[in-house]
C-alpha cells in the first residue's frame, strides 16, 4: 500500500474518533426522545408520520412486538422491492425499456438489499430502471441501515433495562433514526460530494 493510502486510512480513523463523542451524545438524545437541535424542524414531521401510521409514540413494546414489527417491516420492504424488480417494464421512469428481472435474481436482490448485504449479480444500468433504482434499491439501502442502527440501540436498551419488560417502540426508533440521524448525515455528505 502507498503512503497516500495509509494517510487516508489514518485520516478516516482520526475523523471517526473525533466525532464519536458528539455523535454518540446526539444519538442518545434522539433515541431517548429528548429535544435536540433538529427538533424544531423535524418534530412536526415525526408526529405526522406517527399519525399517518397510527403509531402511539408513548407506548413502548416488549421484545416480541418489537421483533414482529421489525420482521413485518422487512417482509413489506421485500415484497415492494421484489414487485418493483418483476414489474419494472410496466412502471414509469424506464426510458431504456428494461424488462422484468428474472424471478430468481429478483428474489436474491430483494433479500440482499433487505439484509443490507447489497449483493448484486447484475449490471445496474443495464438491468434495472430508474424507478427501481430510486424507489427500491436506494430506499432499501437507507432503511436497512436504519434497521441495523435500531437493532444495535435496542440491544443496548435490553442490557440496560434488564429488569424492565419494555425495550422501546420499533416504529418510533426507525422513524427517529431515519429523520434525525440518516437524513442529516446524507444531506451533509451530499453537499460535501457536490
Amino acid at each position: 500500500m502507498t503512503a497516500i493510502g495509509w494517510l487516508q486510512i489514518l485520516a478516516f480513523c482520526a475523523i471517526i474518533i473525533a466525532i464519536t463523542p458528539y455523535l454518540g451524545k446526539y444519538m442518545t438524545l434522539v433515541f431517548s426522545g429528548e429535544r435536540n437541535w433538529l427538533s424544531p424542524v423535524l418534530r412536526p414531521v415525526e408526529r405526522a408520520i406517527y399519525w399517518a401510521g397510527g403509531v402511539d409514540a408513548n407506548k413502548e413494546q416488549g421484545w416480541l412486538p418489537y421483533t414482529v414489527g421489525m420482521l413485518l417491516f422487512h417482509v413489506g420492504g421485500f415484497a415492494i422491492l421484489y414487485a418493483l424488480l418483476r414489474l419494472q417494464q410496466f412502471l414509469p421512469f424506464n426510458p431504456a425499456g428494461m424488462g422484468a428481472v428474472a424471478p430468481d435474481l429478483s428474489f436474491n436482490t430483494a433479500i440482499s438489499f433487505i439484509t443490507n448485504t447489497n449483493w448484486q449479480n447484475y449490471g445496474g444500468e443495464s438491468t434495472v430502471s430508474y424507478l427501481t433504482q430510486m424507489l427500491g434499491l436506494a430506499h432499501q439501502n437507507f432503511l436497512s441501515a436504519a434497521t441495523g442502527i435500531v437493532l444495535a440501540v435496542v440491544l443496548i436498551r435490553g442490557f440496560a433495562r434488564h429488569s424492565v419488560k419494555t425495550i422501546g417502540n420499533f416504529w418510533v426508533d426507525i422513524t427517529r433514526c431515519t429523520l434525525y440521524i440518516l437524513l442529516p448525515i446524507c444531506i451533509v455528505f451530499t453537499l460535501f460530494l457536490v
